[in-house]
């Protein structure tokens, strides 16, 4: 049997109901070649692409595609929003109090074993959102210094 072929990114928009501009495919890639990138630094990764775009057509664009779920919007406590391109697959994320460096962070063991709530209350979980805080090696490398 052959492999089906990656969907392009056009596809993908496509795919998710999305009309398919030069905008959303530079923003979209952006993301994904990014490591939770803000929005500033997509805009600048956009504008690079394909020319200018206004910042508000780059919070729009984002919020399209995080709706439709090709991009996952992350907010750390006390940091502005972020962006990645890793989606569907409940992993989690460790913040670095000094830096604000994020990683993800797969789940700790099994299948998903934070969706198991001690009480769910009556809900349906479908995802949880876990975040871990420390400080990265760059950054206790310069404190130990």
């Amino acid at each position: 049997m052959t492999a089906s072929p990656t969907p392009t990114t056009a596809e993908e928009l496509r795919g998710a109901g999305l009309r398919v501009t030069a905008a959303r495919v530079a923003l979209l890639e952006t993301v994904r070649d990014g490591d939770h990138l803000g929005v500033e630094a997509i805009a600048s990764g956009v504008r690079d692409r394909v020319g200018h775009m206004s910042l508000q057509a780059v919070y729009e664009a984002l919020h399209a595609l995080t709706a439709a779920g090709l991009v996952r919007r992350i907010e750390p406590a006390g940091h502005p929003a972020r962006f990645e391109g890793r989606v569907g697959d409940n992993h989690h994320h460790i913040v670095c109090r000094s830096c604000g460096a994020v990683v993800d962070v797969d789940c700790a063991v099994g299948e998903a074993p934070c969706l198991t709530a001690a009480d769910d209350q009556g809900f349906a979980i479908d995802e949880a959102e876990v975040v871990y805080w420390g400080v990265c090696p760059d950054c206790s490398t310069g404190r130990s210094s």
